[in-house]
């Protein structure tokens, strides 16, 4: 987890009316939404949003730091479980897929290198816990062996990319998924 600056309560509050906002606004607008809206959103003044964040691009990198830090919290619990391992793994991809197509900064966020790997501390994190979903379900031979921890991103990439190209429907995600499954498996 990224370390946080100890804040006055009202400060903090205002850091967490900014985050919530952003979040918000980056999901429904991606990157390029003005930080007077966002602002606008949090109710409180752009001053208020600077002094917590000194750029635009600083908020968005916290945004998506905090997604994808919730995302590996996720991975980690689901790979302490136990369970059905590929059933856990698919699930779990599926899920940061539709996260990411509800959230258009999340979204863009795993399809590129730009902004993902702006908090490299929490991506190594979210890549530890992934690799340890994907290597439960290889010795549950559910996924392919020949696929290693370090071909995730570019599948997540590449599963994200068919989901939100796909036709209304369509979810041709399954495409993808179907082609990391071990032979005979379900």
């Amino acid at each position: 987890m990224s370390s946080k600056p100890t804040l006055r309560a009202d400060a903090r509050r205002n850091r967490e009316r900014v985050l919530t906002a952003a979040h918000e606004a980056f999901a429904e607008e991606g990157p390029m939404v003005p930080l007077d809206e966002i602002a606008r959103r949090a109710g409180v003044g752009a001053g208020t949003v600077y002094r917590h964040f000194p750029s635009k691009e600083a908020l968005y990198e916290a945004v998506i730091v905090d997604r994808i830090e919730q995302m590996t919290e996720q991975a980690r619990q689901l790979a302490d479980a136990g369970g059905d391992a590929g059933e856990t793994f698919f699930d779990f991809l599926e899920m940061v897929a539709e996260k990411a197509m509800l959230n258009l900064a999340l979204c863009d966020a795993l399809e590129g290198d730009e902004h993902y790997t702006a908090g490299l501390s929490t991506a190594a994190a979210f890549h530890h816990q992934l690799g340890r979903l994907l290597a439960h379900a290889q010795e549950a031979g559910e996924v392919r062996d020949d696929i290693e921890a370090s071909d995730m991103h570019a599948l997540i990439a590449g599963y994200v990319a068919i989901q939100r190209r796909s036709g209304t429907g369509k979810g041709l995600g399954h495409v993808l998924t179907d082609g990391l499954r071990a032979r005979g498996s379900r």
